[in-house]
């Protein structure tokens, strides 16, 4: 199947709107909720399966089947039942990618009833657009692709979703999460959710000691701090964070470390290019907002400081560096590794960095 088109900031765009129609009571009669990110799928699911029907009502009309235990053809003489003392039936289909024949909806979904409410949750992938069912869902309901976000709008949506929250968070605190957690929406915002109960009551500003106390990820050792020590070649003081790191790999895995690393490289190597460029060529060095659009960063804080940590390190260094990066994705997958631990590759590739040149 074709790779989605749909941007990340479209498909929260898309997901806060229904939000906002589910608030209103302004219902679809068919709701196709598809994609790789289920944090939008559930999150729109539960706001529906609470909202529509009350409490008592959705004893008698509100059902939830699972893919795996049903068929099209059941779904379908589901959704043309009448619902019993209220205005809607509610028929919620959950792991809708492990029905066999999801297709044969279209058999409903061509005329969908007046009374009833069909929300189908597609995980993992997104249906064929080419199918009826599909066209008709777009047709007649509302069809949400949820689409995971890259790495670098990972920073922004969580800003944004604490705003909602009436939060805010330090750049430290934003990078501790982020660079622990990485792009999975679903693990932030469900620490974000035990971090609010563990809070102080009339707190509205998250630091880095809160994430430390209540998420468990270090203030001083973290993938954070190591790629700042190590941009700004502090090499006691990454190895020291390299040993605690090590000391719990599965939470601070190796490949993790190393897509960090070579992101913050990549980034100083953009920077000395453009300096190059500006040097040799006479093309004018970009301004922060414009090297916050090249970098896809969010934050001039962060322009500022890799743009003093790039002076640190020779446009033939970094480059070295990069080749490096993909040498230890590897290994990180296991590949080339031999006998070595994460924790020995770790050092080593640390002891490579330090003495490129």
């Amino acid at each position: 199947m074709a790779k989605s088109t749909v941007k990340f900031k479209d498909c929260v765009a898309q997901a806060e709107q229904i939000m906002a129609d589910i608030a209103s009571r302004k219902f679809a009669p068919i709701y196709l909720l598809m994609g790789e990110e289920s944090y939008f799928i559930d999150m729109i699911c539960n706001a529906l399966s609470e909202s529509i029907l009350s409490p008592a009502e959705q004893s008698f009309n509100q059902i939830t089947v699972y893919g795996k235990d049903t068929s099209a053809a059941q779904v379908v003489n589901l959704c043309r039942q009448m619902p019993m003392m209220g205005a809607y039936e509610v028929i919620i289909l959950k792991e809708a990618q492990q029905i066999d024949d999801i297709d044969k909806l279209s058999h409903y979904t061509s005329k969908p009833q007046a009374s009833t409410i069909l929300i189908v949750c597609h995980k993992q992938k997104s249906v064929d657009k080419r199918s009826s069912f599909y066209k008709q869902c777009n047709a007649a309901g509302v069809v949400l692709e949820a689409v995971r976000p890259r790495d670098y709008e990972i920073e922004g949506w969580l800003v944004n979703f604490l705003k909602g929250k009436r939060l805010s968070i330090t750049q430290k605190a934003l990078r501790m999460l982020t660079d622990h957690i990485g792009c999975d929406i679903e693990k932030i915002s469900n620490e974000i959710e035990k971090l609010l109960v563990a809070l102080p009551a009339g707190t509205t500003h998250i630091t880095e000691d809160h994430i430390e106390q209540n998420v468990g990820i270090s203030k001083e050792f973290n993938i954070y701090e190591l790629s700042n020590a190590v941009a700004v070649k502090d090499v006691a003081r990454a190895m020291n964070i390299a040993q605690h790191l090590a000391a719990n790999p599965k939470d601070n895995p190796l490949l993790l470390i190393v897509l960090n690393l070579f992101s913050l490289f990549r980034d100083l190597f953009v920077i000395n290019y453009l300096r190059w460029q500006e040097r040799r060529k006479g093309i004018a060095f970009p301004s922060d907002v414009e090297l916050m659009r090249i970098l896809k960063k969010g934050n001039p804080y962060v322009i500022g400081e890799l743009k003093r940590q790039a002076s640190g390190w020779t446009s033939p260094q970094l480059f070295q560096i990069l080749g490096l990066m993909r040498e230890y994705d590897a290994k990180s997958k296991g590949m080339n590794t031999g006998s070595a631990s994460e924790a020995e590759l770790l050092r080593e590739m640390l002891m490579k960095i330090f003495m490129s040149n």
